[in-house]
């Protein structure tokens, strides 16, 4: 499903656990770290698109999380040329991204990366919150910094919300 723009709706997780770190995932043989996403299937909701994602890609269940909270609009990011296939119609430029924050409530040994017969990530972590911005592929940071600064009130105390490393602070005004 690709909208008029070329953009395909998708999710984007962010779990955080008690100690406010967040999950971080190795894409399956590659070097390239990121959060849990995927797209929207035609007819499902955000939310429903955000359950079956959570458990294709980290092997998490509802009951496993709570939903502090999401982005209130879309936040795109467009592919590099060399990633866009020319030749799929309709032609998807990049990614049309509704973030969520969920709270773990259960227990790390939940995670089970495989889930699914073809799995997203082959290794797991939790960093710092706003390490991530830092370390996913170039193309998707200002996305990431997007969520991250716009998320942040949602599942961090205050203190640690003010923490705001100096580069992305104005950033995070925008």
């Amino acid at each position: 499903m690709i909208d008029e723009n070329g953009y395909r709706p998708n999710v984007g997780i962010v779990v955080i656990n008690s100690e406010n770190r967040l999950f971080w995932g190795r894409r399956v043989g590659q070097d390239g770290w990121q959060f849990p996403q995927g797209g929207i299937k035609m007819g499902e909701s955000p939310e429903d698109a955000l359950y079956r994602e959570l458990y294709e890609e980290v092997g998490l269940k509802p009951e496993h999380v709570e939903i502090l909270g999401s982005t209130r609009g879309w936040l795109k990011y467009q592919l590099p040329k060399r990633c866009i296939r020319s030749e799929q119609k309709p032609l998807c430029i990049g990614q049309k991204q509704k973030w969520f924050l969920l709270r773990l409530v259960a227990q790390d040994n939940s995670f089970n990366l495989d889930s699914v017969e073809h799995p997203e990530f082959d290794e797991w972590r939790w960093v710092d919150y706003w390490d991530p911005i830092g370390d996913v592929i170039y193309f998707k940071k200002s996305v990431y910094r997007k969520a991250l600064c716009e998320l942040s009130h949602l599942g961090l105390p205050q203190g640690i919300a003010r923490r705001l490393p100096d580069q992305y602070r104005l950033a995070c005004r925008t």
